[in-house]
């Protein structure tokens, strides 16, 4: 019996997609074999590739000035290869406002210059810097920021208006809710949250921005030689790519973008509102600066903690621990996760505050 799964990543994967993976999973169509089993270079697994590149364009409306790659090695990779091409003979602009900005800034920083512009470190990261508080370098390379960060649920919802270079770690908020895609030079987004399956990595590049990468990398480390290869540079994580199409698919006949603007913040607001009327349960992330993808709680208690995870999961609500370096709650609560999920949730912490609040 399936139950209802929180985890932050790999996370939860809509039911229908499954269920139509788990029909095709011995023999893709009539082709006499599993989709695992077909050469990525086959006019069959082709036709997949392409479809699946444009349901994500379709959705997002990726203008024609930008490409979408299919790549590998998560946001961590990105971590470096953005430096690695574009802050090669400069530096670069980064904000920090929690973990995974954090870790982009410790990986770029051996590699070039990076100017912290704004940070919230101070308050535990609590809260995202307001725009306005951002110190840009004249000279910098790009400004790099994540939208979402996924470990402490903080997000900054409004893309910043930047005269320069604009690029974003949105692996936890990709697809969540529509996207002006035509004020990033470079967007890349780790599968695993909100598209299917580990191994694949979202990239959303300026072609402009790919004439400035540094030529003196292999080419494995270079966005035009991915681009000019159709994302096939290397054999791809196929599987990976087929199921992100199922979803993308699968958004599409939902209602698209819009559809899941409104239930993800219908979700969102209904554990916030809860947590928020509680005495036992509270966010310590800034009202306006929460996150509608990962939601962090705190009990009253925490030597109550291991209770609520055993009695949680007795309950058939998994993954509900936060991440290690911060400790209390998390739910993460992507696309595939239903009202109901959130129902069930709330029903249960109330349950379990009547009883050791």
């Amino acid at each position: 019996m399936r139950k209802w799964n929180f985890c932050a990543g790999p996370a939860v994967i809509s039911e229908q997609v499954l269920s139509e993976v788990k029909d095709e999973l011995l023999e893709w169509g009539d082709s006499g074999m599993s989709i695992m089993e077909m050469s990525h270079r086959s006019k069959i697994y082709d036709g997949v590739a392409v479809d699946a590149k444009q349901d994500f364009i379709d959705i997002l409306n990726v203008p024609s000035s930008h490409e979408v790659l299919f790549l590998q090695g998560g946001a961590t990779h990105q971590f470096s290869m953005v430096p690695l091409n574009f802050a090669h003979n400069n530096n670069a602009d980064y904000v920090l406002s929690g973990s995974w900005s954090k870790k982009a800034i410790a990986e770029a920083s051996k590699l070039t210059k990076v100017n912290t512009i704004a940070s919230s470190e101070n308050l535990g990261f609590s809260y995202a810097p307001a725009e306005e508080d951002w110190k840009y370098s004249e000279d910098s390379a790009y400004v790099h920021y994540c939208p979402n960060e996924t470990i402490q649920g903080v997000a900054i919802h409004e893309a910043p208006d930047v005269n320069n270079h604009l690029i974003a770690d949105m692996s936890s908020v990709i697809l969540s809710e529509p996207l002006d895609v035509s004020k990033f030079s470079l967007i890349y987004a780790g599968a695993q949250k909100n598209i299917g399956p580990a191994g694949l990595t979202m990239v959303i590049i300026k072609k402009d921005l790919m004439e400035l990468e540094n030529e003196n990398l292999p080419n494995i480390l270079r966005y035009s030689k991915h681009s000019e290869s159709d994302s096939m540079l290397n054999t791809p994580p196929t599987f990976a790519w087929y199921m992100a199409g199922k979803v993308f698919k699968w958004i599409k006949q939902s209602g698209g973008l819009d559809f899941f603007k409104e239930q993800n913040h219908l979700k969102a607001s209904t554990l916030y509102n809860y947590i928020d009327n509680s005495d036992f349960y509270s966010n310590p992330v800034k009202i306006e600066n929460r996150s509608i993808m990962n939601v962090p709680f705190i009990l009253a208690d925490n030597d109550l903690d291991s209770v609520f995870l055993k009695e949680s999961e007795d309950n058939g609500l998994l993954n509900l621990k936060g991440h290690r370096s911060v400790g209390g709650m998390r739910a993460s609560i992507y696309n595939a996760m239903p009202l109901e999920g959130i129902n069930e949730l709330v029903d249960f912490m109330k349950v379990f505050e009547a009883k050791y609040g």
